[in-house]
């Protein structure tokens, strides 16, 4: 049997890719369909966070490989997208400036065929999806080294939106230089505050002696570094291809597995895709054993917290408030149960959402 030439191949990967082109036209045809349907039906939000997770989980589910199925869930991903933005584009804010890890969260979470918009604060981003100007907003909640960002979980106290979605992303860290820098001349290092932090050890064994800038944001590092000469940015890989920085070192993160979860908020509640988490804030009765009182019916009702955390509640000096994450959702009947039980417990309850866990 004669073996296959380059030429034979070259001719496969053609007929397959016009296979590919037919297959994604038609899928991009019936999601136009679907947008009449929706129309027809009064619909107002063409995207569907749970329908999403759902096809994805299915698609890596399915994958026969070669690809890895976080690969072809990305290539899945942005297809989806794309046919998304042809029933109607998702508008998204995301904390800015342009070239954060926030806006990566939000490319990857939602493709690159969404709207983004960057906003100068957290505090914005939910002002933006509460008056209707964005449909969805994207803001860190924690970091696997550095812990939780407090102005997020604060700012859910007085708000009515949802949590949507969930986003978890790997974060590298490059030293970063301008056109003009000079290795041997680099003086000071700009980043945020968690970034500085992330990257401690490796500066410290590094450069030791140079100064180290908090700013309000890794991208703002980047576009500052662009313009001088004696400095140094600690970035992503967004901000180098953004401002034209190059990679002096990279993944200079001390920790490999340096990671940070981002929440998607929106103003409705997510049906049950299957595979969920549930985020409540409580605040307890100022007794001996509420804090046991709290974990108590998720115990009894076989439910798995995944985070605790507590905040000054505003109401009073020395109430606290605490912020609880667990899997399951709302509708489950372990979770409507285990609720019922709590309520009675604590002084004040608020659902902040049920939403389909992280996929990429």
């Amino acid at each position: 049997m004669a073996e296959i030439t380059l030429a034979e191949l070259r001719d496969r990967i053609d007929r397959i890719d016009q296979e590919l082109l037919d297959l994604i036209s038609a899928r991009a045809r019936c999601a136009q369909q679907v947008a009449e349907v929706k129309v027809r039906d009064g619909a107002e939000d063409f995207y569907r966070p749970e329908r999403e997770a759902q096809v994805l989980r299915r698609i890596m589910e399915k994958n026969p490989g070669p690809l890895d199925q976080e690969e072809v869930a990305r290539l899945f991903r942005e297809i989806m997208s794309a046919c998304l933005a042809l029933e109607k584009p998702v508008t998204v804010a995301y904390l800015g400036p342009e070239g954060t890890f926030t806006q990566e969260a939000a490319l990857k979470h939602f493709g690159h065929s969404a709207v983004t918009q960057p906003m100068a604060a957290i505090d914005e981003v939910f002002r933006e999806v509460s008056s209707g100007a964005v449909r969805y907003g994207v803001v860190p909640v924690e970091n696997s080294t550095e812990g939780v960002v407090n102005h997020t979980l604060d700012s859910f106290i007085d708000s009515s939106l949802k949590i949507c979605g969930e986003v978890e992303l790997r974060i590298h860290q490059n030293f970063l230089i301008g056109p003009n820098t000079r290795e041997d001349k680099i003086t000071r290092v700009y980043s945020h505050p968690q970034s500085l932090a992330q990257c401690r050890k490796w500066l410290d064994a590094n450069f030791p002696n140079i100064e180290r800038v908090p700013v309000a944001s890794n991208a703002e590092a980047a576009k500052m570094v662009r313009g001088e000469w004696n400095s140094a940015a600690i970035a992503g890989d967004m901000a180098v291809q953004l401002y034209g920085l190059t990679k002096l070192r990279e993944k200079i993160e001390d920790r490999p597995d340096n990671s940070t979860r981002f929440l998607v908020i929106g103003r409705d509640l997510v049906p049950s895709s299957g595979d969920d988490k549930t985020s409540i804030i409580v605040t307890v009765k100022n007794e001996p054993g509420a804090l046991y009182s709290l974990l108590e019916p998720m115990r009894d009702h076989n439910i798995d917290m995944t985070r605790l955390e507590t905040r000054p509640s505003p109401a009073g000096k020395w109430t606290y408030l605490f912020y609880i994450d667990f899997k399951g959702h709302y509708s489950d009947a372990n979770v409507i149960a285990a609720l019922e039980d709590l309520k009675p417990r604590i002084s004040d309850y608020k659902l902040l959402g049920s939403y389909p866990r992280a996929v990429l």
